[in-house]
């Protein structure tokens, strides 16, 4: 990527998860057969409806990157390959016990929510609520933390995320600096289509692409 190299670093350190949410199956098909293999969807009940359409495409990868109910988890497990949205213990808990009931070893990500805002979900920097989970990662014997995600606060400026971003990639850091236990910080999921050139300048793994891939959406 062309935003990769002018940050210096190497393209191939950065995944880019094609944003499937509210497209249609054969739409994901067109994205798998450019090449792309990591897809995220916000909801369980969506995607539940298209899930059958795709199973064919044994190499892909379903991230659930919008919030998770816990009434919706055992789904989420069924379905998904990683949930990129934890952000409580109580949460964690559920997705382990299911992981450990399907025999399966589920990746996940801690959502911390960078803006404060109320309309979205994730743990807020300096909440009492992140440290249980970091603390409680080795007793989730089912479970993988492998770093952290957010969505920042929409700006017309794509640089104003900045300080958005770099305030993750500091958190992420000083997580990883205390080298605890079960606890990988990885991943590093941040920028979209608006804005993932600045998100890669700070350090994203992972940028999350959706209108600049499948075109703008009907609906949210």
């Amino acid at each position: 990527m062309t935003a990769a190299r002018r940050a210096g670093r190497n393209p191939a350190d950065i995944l880019l998860m094609a944003v499937s949410k509210t497209f249609p199956p054969e739409l994901i098909r067109e994205a798998y057969g450019a090449g792309i293999r990591v897809f995220g969807e916000n909801r369980v009940q969506e995607f539940a409806g298209k899930a059958g359409a795709l199973r064919d495409l044994a190499d892909a990868e379903w991230h659930l990157i919008g919030h998770l109910q816990s009434n919706k988890a055992a789904k989420a497990v069924e379905l998904f390959s990683a949930v990129d949205s934890v952000d409580s213990v109580r949460l964690a808990d559920k997705l382990n016990s299911l992981a450990e009931a399907a025999a399966k070893t589920f990746p996940v990500l801690i959502e911390i929510n960078v803006g404060g805002e109320e309309a979205k979900s994730g743990i807020a920097p300096g909440s009492e609520e992140l440290e249980p989970i970091l603390i409680g990662a080795p007793q989730w014997k089912n479970l993988t933390i492998r770093g952290l995600m957010t969505v920042p606060p929409y700006v017309e400026d794509p640089k104003g995320a900045r300080a958005y971003f770099r305030q993750l990639r500091e958190i992420r850091d000083g997580i990883a600096a205390r080298r605890l236990p079960a606890v990988s910080m990885e991943v590093l999921s941040m920028g979209m289509s608006h804005d993932f050139e600045v998100a890669i300048e700070e350090g994203s793994t992972c940028v999350r692409v959706g209108t600049a891939i499948f075109g703008k959406r009907n609906r949210p």
